[in-house]
C-alpha cells in the first residue's frame, strides 16, 4: 500500500493553475540566486502594487481629506484597479470554466467582487481581490521559500572542479569531467564528484552528507563522494561517477521529488476541496435567493452581499497551499537532521507505526566485524589466503572483515584468486580456489551440502565463519561485532512511544539473542533467510502490525518492500538502499529512527492545527456573513489572516528540534 499515492504529482489542478498562470516569469529564475525567486515575485506583481497605490489614494481622498469624488471618476478608477489586480485571478477563472472547471476558488473570487461591483460595492470589491493576490503572493513566496531550503540543505554540489588532463589542471564545470579522469581538490574545497582516493591519506568534513560533525579520515582506494570536504591537504581522486549519477545529485533529486509524493491527509484536502467548492457556491446561491420566499423585507442587493461575504470567507486557499507546505517542513527539518524522507505519505505512515523491525548487522551494531580466531589443522598462512580468496568476492562486512585479516597477516592476498565465487543467499559463497572447491559461510552452508563438522561448533557464541575444501571441513573463523553507542537509547525511546521492538537476522541465533539481551529487544529471531526474514514480517502485519524496517537495504529489498516503511541505515554506501528505502538515514546513528517517527507525529500535527484553524474561522465567519453582522472587509481580511496564520504555523516546523 505505500507506494500507491507516488503516482499523485499534483496538489489539485487550481492549485496547479496558481503557480503556473500569470507567475510564468518567477520560472525563469527558479535555479538563480537565493533572492531572486522572491524578487522576481515581487517585481511581477506591478500591477498588483498600482492597484493598491490607486485603492489607497481613493480612499485617504475620500475619507481622511472628505473630498467627494464624483461617481463616473469613481467606478473610472476603481475599475482600472480592479483590473490591473485581478486579472491573474480572472485569466485562471476564465481558463478553468472553459476547460469545465467552474467550481474553484478563482471563479469563487472573481463572483464575490463582480457582485459587489453590482451592487455599487466598488471600493470594497477591489479590497476583496487585492487582498486575495497578496495572499496569493505570500503563499507563492512560502512554497518557493519551503521548497529552496530543501534543496538548499542537500545540493552543496561545487560548480567548479580541477581536473588533470596532460599534466595540465582545468577548472572545469563538473558535469564535463569523464570517469576516470583524475580531479584536484585543494584544502577547503568540496568534492564535486565521486571517486577513489589517489593520494595516500587525507581527511573529510562529511557533515553534508551524514550530519556528522567528526572529521573521516580516508586512505588511498577509499572511495569518497561529492559534498565531503577535503580538510588538511590538496588531494588528487579519480573520477567514478557521473556528475548526474553521483550520490548526492541523486539524494537531491529524491528529496526535491519528494514534495510531489502526498500524504493521504494532502489527498483528502485536495479531494475535499473539490466537493467542499460547490457546496459553499450553492450555499451562497441559497443565502442570496431563500430569504425572497421567508423575508418580509427582502432586498436583493443585500442578500447578495451577504453571499459575497460568505463566497469570500469560503475560498479553500489557506487550506490547498498551507497544508503542503507544512509537509514541505517536515522533509526539510527531518533532511536538516541527515533523514531523507522520499515523500510526505511516508511522514504520515511513520505516526502510526506500532513496530520496528530490525536486522542487527549494520543497523544496531556497526558491522566493523574484526577477526577473533582462526583454527585449522591446515597450514594457517594457505588457510587464510584460500579464505580471503573466496571472501573477497563478497560485499558483506564479515567478508570484509576477513579479507583485511589476511592482509593484516600475510600482506598482498590478490595473487590466490577464486574462480566461479557465487552467493549463496543466506548461507555464504562457493567457489574454486588453487583448482579446489572452497565453501565459506555459516554452519547452515555445510548442513546444506551435507558435510560433517565438529559438534562444538554449535556451542561457540560468536559469529563463526565455517570452511569446507573440496567436500571436507577445513577450519573455522571467529568474528565480533560491536553495537552502537546510541542503539540502547533508541530502543529504549522507542519503547517510551509505545513502539515495540524486533530485531531479524541471518546471524546465529546465541549471537542474536545476545545482542537483544543488552539492548532490551522485546523479540529477536537468528538464522534466517531472507525469506525467514519476509514471513515473520508478514505474520507481524497480519496480526495488524504498523511496521517499518530498517536495515541495510541491499539484502533485504524484499522485507523493504513489504514493510509500511522501509528505512535504510547509512544509505550513502549503497545504490541499491537509495533505490528501494522509503527513508533514508544519511549516518549509521539507530536514534535518527526515533527523530523520524517525532518529526512525522509533529508535521501531522501542524497539519491538523491548519485545517482546523482555517475550517473553524471559515465556518464562524460564513455564518457571520449570512446573518448579514460581517462585511466584505472582515471576509477578506479573515480569509488572508487565517492563509497567513496558517503559513506561519507550518514555517514553525523547520525551526523545531527533535533531540
Amino acid at each position: 500500500m505505500k507506494n500507491t499515492e507516488a503516482g499523485h504529482t499534483h496538489i489539485s489542478q487550481d492549485v496547479a493553475d496558481k503557480t503556473n498562470v500569470g507567475h510564468e516569469h518567477e520560472h525563469d529564475h527558479e535555479h538563480s540566486h537565493p533572492h531572486s525567486v522572491e524578487k522576481s515575485l515581487l517585481k511581477s506583481r506591478w500591477r498588483l502594487w498600482l492597484s493598491l497605490t490607486i485603492l489607497i489614494g481613493f480612499i485617504v481622498t475620500v475619507y481622511v481629506f472628505s473630498i467627494k469624488v464624483i461617481k463616473p471618476i469613481e467606478i473610472g478608477l476603481m475599475l482600472v484597479a480592479y483590473l490591473l489586480a485581478g486579472y491573474p485571478t480572472l485569466e485562471r477563472a476564465f481558463r478553468s470554466v472553459r476547460r469545465g472547471d467552474f467550481f474553484n476558488e478563482f471563479t469563487l473570487m472573481s463572483i464575490a467582487t463582480l457582485g459587489a461591483f453590482y451592487i455599487g460595492e466598488y471600493s470594497e470589491g477591489v479590497a476583496v481581490m487585492i487582498f486575495y493576490e497578496i495572499g496569493e503572493l505570500f503563499q507563492d513566496l512560502a512554497v518557493n521559500r519551503s521548497k529552496r531550503s530543501i534543496k538548499a540543505l542537500l545540493d552543496v554540489r561545487p560548480d567548479a572542479v580541477t581536473v588533470l588532463r596532460n599534466g595540465n589542471q582545468q577548472v572545469v564545470h563538473p558535469s564535463k569531467v569523464a570517469i576516470g579522469e583524475t580531479i584536484v581538490v585543494k584544502s577547503g574545497e568540496k568534492i564535486a564528484l565521486d571517486g577513489t582516493l589517489l593520494t595516500e591519506k587525507a581527511s573529510f568534513n562529511t557533515a553534508a552528507l551524514t550530519g556528522e560533525s567528526r572529521p573521516d579520515t580516508k586512505r588511498a582506494d577509499d572511495i569518497v563522494l561529492a559534498g565531503m570536504i577535503n580538510l588538511d591537504t590538496v588531494i588528487e581522486m579519480k573520477v567514478s561517477t557521473a556528475f548526474k549519477d553521483s550520490k548526492l545529485s541523486r539524494i537531491l533529486a529524491m528529496v526535491q521529488d519528494a514534495t510531489a509524493r502526498k500524504a493521504p491527509t494532502q489527498l483528502f484536502i485536495s479531494r475535499f476541496a473539490k466537493i467542499y467548492t460547490p457546496i459553499v457556491f450553492f450555499l451562497a446561491l441559497a443565502v442570496i435567493f431563500l430569504p425572497y420566499f421567508f423575508v418580509d423585507s427582502y432586498q436583493f442587493n443585500e442578500w447578495l452581499y451577504r453571499g459575497m461575504v460568505f463566497l469570500v470567507i469560503a475560498c479553500p486557499c489557506a487550506l490547498t497551499v498551507s497544508i503542503p507546505l507544512g509537509y514541505f517542513g517536515g522533509i526539510g527539518l527531518a533532511s536538516r537532521h541527515g533523514i531523507l524522507v522520499k515523500g510526505s505519505n511516508f511522514l504520515d505512515v511513520m505516526t502510526g507505526l506500532n513496530t520496528v523491525v530490525s536486522d542487527k548487522t549494520g543497523t544496531l551494531t556497526k558491522g566493523v566485524f574484526k577477526v577473533q580466531e582462526v583454527n585449522t589443522s591446515l597450514d594457517k598462512k594457505e588457510f587464510i589466503q584460500i579464505v580471503a580468496a573466496i571472501e573477497s568476492a563478497s560485499t558483506h562486512p564479515i567478508a570484509k572483515a576477513v579479507v583485511d585479516y589476511a592482509q593484516a597477516q600475510i600482506g598482498k592476498t590478490s595473487e590466490t584468486k577464486a574462480e566461479k565465487a557465487e552467493e549463496i543467499a543466506g548461507h555464504g559463497l562457493k567457489g574454486i580456489v588453487n583448482g579446489k572447491t572452497v565453501l565459506c559461510g555459516n554452519l547452515k552452508l555445510l548442513r546444506k551440502f551435507n558435510i560433517p563438522y565438529p559438534a562444538e561448533l554449535e556451542q561457540i557464541i560468536d559469529t563463526i565463519v565455517v570452511v569446507a575444501i573440496d567436500n571436507k571441513y577445513a577450519g573455522y573463523l571467529t568474528i565480533a561485532d560491536e553495537v552502537k553507542e546510541d542503539a540502547a537509547k533508541a530502543i529504549a525511546d522507542l519503547k517510551a512511544l509505545g513502539i515495540e521492538t524486533v530485531m531479524l537476522s541471518g546471524d546465529k541465533s546465541a549471537v542474536v539473542q545476545k545482542v537483544a539481551d543488552q539492548l532490551h529487544i522485546s523479540k529477536a529471531y537468528g538464522d534466517l533467510l531472507p525469506e525467514d526474514k519476509v514471513q515473520k514480517v508478514q505474520e507481524l502485519k497480519n496480526a495488524g502490525k504498523k511496521i517499518a524496517f530498517v536495515g541495510d537495504g541491499v539484502n533485504d529489498a524484499p522485507v523493504v518492500a513489504l514493510a509500511d516503511a522501509g528505512i535504510a541505515m547509512g544509505g550513502l554506501g549503497s545504490d541499491a538502499t537509495i533505490e528501494t528505502a522509503d527513508i533514508v538515514i544519511q549516518n549509521d546513528q539507530p536514534s535518527k529512527i526515533v527523530a523520524a517517527i517525532k518529526i512525522g507525529k509533529l508535521t501531522k500535527q501542524v497539519v491538523w492545527q491548519n485545517i482546523i484553524l482555517a475550517m473553524g474561522v471559515k465556518i464562524a465567519v460564513m455564518a457571520l456573513g449570512a446573518g448579514g453582522v460581517a462585511n466584505l472587509w472582515e471576509a477578506v481580511f479573515a480569509d488572508v489572516g487565517v492563509a497567513l496564520l496558517a503559513i506561519l504555523n507550518a514555517y514553525r516546523i523547520q525551526s523545531k528540534k527533535v533531540f
